[in-house]
């Protein structure tokens, strides 16, 4: 019997997320929280609705954000 060789997958690194949280998305900006969220009151950064009403901010609108400045 052939055995499948398992993909290497490195501890070190984490796959990409596809949505971050408002503090998530923060962070990564190094930014305060308040910051993001007006960011998303003006209309500049659109985020989605997760259940019980959670933001996430998807990673493309982040990249927008990043490309624009």
């Amino acid at each position: 019997m052939e055995t499948i060789p398992k993909p290497e997958s490195s501890p070190t690194t984490t796959p990409e997320r596809l949505a971050y949280s408002v503090q998530e998305a923060a962070d990564l900006l190094g930014v305060n929280y308040f910051s993001v969220y007006r960011l998303i009151q003006r209309g500049k950064l659109k985020v989605c609705r997760a259940l019980r009403g959670k933001l996430l901010v998807p990673r493309e609108e982040l990249l927008k954000l990043l490309k624009s400045e």
